[in-house]
């Protein structure tokens, strides 16, 4: 990694230092700049202060906000070297060349179950919390999980947000839509 200024190379590598001067009063979790410990302490409060001017959309570090205006800019500079997909981040082709490897790098502590994202074993394990806090207006069934909730309500409502481009079948579920596509292979 390189830098234009040294000061910010010197910041860069204070985040590789063992000494962790800064810590949450929340989760108690350290950090060596007090910059980074004010960017966190907004994961606690939910305040999302840098707003993409296109589409309105927040976040809570200006980090975040770069990220998200790649997408904007429609650029794909990262592609799959086996399928040929491309793609907006880096971090996104790591995550797709896992489809390709089989690689599933979090396990969950619990049941050893393994995932190929981070984020799927975090939904994963609200599923051992046995907390349900989303509940259906309807017919009061619980759930672990919102996304959860929003299938379930699909029951209730019939709908049937994905549509079949071939036969024009349409199913309340992306995965349903998936596995149907194997039909027209």
């Amino acid at each position: 990694m390189s830098f234009a200024q040294s000061s910010s190379r010197n910041k860069h590598m204070k985040t590789h230092s063992e000494l962790k001067e800064f810590s949450c009063n929340i989760c108690s979790r350290g950090f060596s700049r007090k910059e980074t410990l004010t960017d966190h302490m907004r994961t606690h409060t939910g305040e999302k202060p840098f707003s993409c001017d296109v589409c309105q959309k927040s976040f809570a570090m200006k980090s975040g906000l770069n990220r998200h205006m790649k997408f904007h800019s429609g650029l794909k500079e990262f592609f799959c070297n086996v399928c040929s997909k491309s793609f907006t981040l880096k971090n996104e082709l790591t995550v797709h060349m896992r489809t390709h490897t089989g690689e599933k790098p979090f396990s969950c502590d619990v049941c050893h179950e393994s995932f190929s994202r981070r984020d799927s074993l975090n939904k994963h394990k609200k599923l051992h919390s046995g907390l349900k806090k989303f509940s259906c207006d309807i017919c009061s069934k619980c759930f672990t999980v919102k996304y959860t909730l929003t299938l379930h309500m699909r029951t209730h409502t019939r709908e049937k947000p994905f549509t079949c481009d071939v036969c024009h079948k349409s199913f309340s579920q992306r995965s349903s839509l998936n596995r149907h596509m194997n039909l027209h292979l």
